[in-house]
């Protein structure tokens, strides 16, 4: 029965759409001597006073112009950033939204408290783009996730360090033996601390590593339930200067510390103009910073929590801009991926040139 009364009433509204129709054109009949007459908007023409220059352009009204189609096409990027990094510089100082805007992209914006958690946001499909250190992508490929490097920022060896209690007996690396040391798991200085261990003669399994997030670790580090913390900046200069924290040893000499940009194989192959707006804007927001790190700090510590002291620091040990992915940086980063592999610390060796494109 519904389904009769339906078509019944589909043929009703028929009829009256077809009598409509007539009656319009026999109106439209009637008004044809008119026509050239100067017909009013009743009759469809434009309204007595309205200018007769011609229609606008395809760009000026129409949708199938290129402001209609980024209007219209209303795709969004979405970006991870952590605290202090150059993405969160450029979110701060303002007008990446408005240049991807010009090309039809919204911004939505996720913090991370590291490289590790942002990377499995991008593995589950909840972020396009983010910046993390040089261990989480080589974490984050073994464990499946479609990465493409983008580019790099310049080595910030300083940038990360291992901080001892200002009265801690530990004075050498050889004192760390049999001591907990916290970090955060598959994170930049997860290598800082291999590489320094290694440095000092000690293997890995001769301490204790605890995986803590970094506000849990500055917790336990202040607390005295861990030994040392193997931390970034800006928490490393924050840390230092509110507890006098001392610095067993920073990545100089130990490791190079570049910042990475990356992104997903789809969203590379089906929205590259958006990273490459994403990537201009970083390099502007970037040569800013370089030259006003002072007005950063200020920028940047209300919004992180941060007092401008410990940001000024920690802006002086790191270098900035976006360089591009060559073969030495790629050489370097599989050096650190057979590494962690050797210490059974990823499951399988990796390829890093799966995540480059020519």
């Amino acid at each position: 029965m519904k389904r009769r009364i339906r078509k019944k009433g589909i043929l009703a509204s028929g009829m009256l759409w077809v009598a409509a129709v007539m009656a319009l054109t026999l109106l439209a009949a009637c008004g044809s001597n008119g026509a050239n007459q100067g017909a009013g908007s009743a009759s469809g023409g434009p309204s007595p006073g309205a200018s007769s220059s011609p229609a606008a352009g395809p760009d000026e009204a129409s949708p199938s112009g290129e402001a209609g189609k980024a209007a219209e096409s209303n795709k969004t990027i979405r970006i991870g950033y952590q605290k202090y990094a150059s993405i969160n510089i450029l979110k701060v100082r303002g007008g990446l939204e408005e240049k991807l805007a010009e090309i039809g992209y919204k911004v939505e914006w996720t913090e991370f408290p590291g490289g590790p958690q942002l990377l499995e946001a991008v593995n589950v499909g909840s972020i396009d783009f983010g910046n993390v250190g040089e261990a989480p992508p080589i974490f984050a490929q073994a464990a499946g996730t479609p990465l493409v490097y983008l580019g790099h920022s310049p080595a910030s060896p300083k940038a990360e360090a291992i901080l001892v209690p200002e009265d801690s007996p530990i004075k050498t690396g050889a004192d760390l033996k049999g001591k907990k040391v916290a970090l955060n798991k598959g994170s930049n200085v997860h290598y800082l601390l291999v590489k320094y261990l290694e440095q000092q003669g000690l293997e890995y399994s001769d301490i204790e590593v605890v995986f803590l997030p970094p506000a849990d670790a500055r917790a336990a580090f202040e607390s005295g339930s861990v030994d040392a913390w193997v931390i970034w900046e800006p928490f490393y200069s924050a840390a230092q200067l509110a507890t006098n924290a001392r610095v067993l040893a920073d990545g100089e000499g130990l490791v190079n510390n570049y910042e990475f940009y990356l992104s997903t194989h789809s969203f590379y192959e089906n929205d590259k103009p958006a990273l490459d707006v994403l990537l201009e804007q970083l390099r502007e927001s970037d040569r800013w910073a370089a030259e006003n790190p002072s007005e950063v700090a200020g920028l940047l510590a209300p919004d992180l929590g941060l007092e401008v002291p410990s940001l000024e620091q920690a802006l002086s040990h790191r270098g900035f801009g976006v360089e591009p992915i060559t073969d030495d940086i790629v050489l370097a980063q599989q050096q650190i991926a057979d590494a962690f592999f050797d210490l059974k610390l990823i499951p399988e060796k990796i390829d890093i040139r799966e995540g480059i494109v020519e």
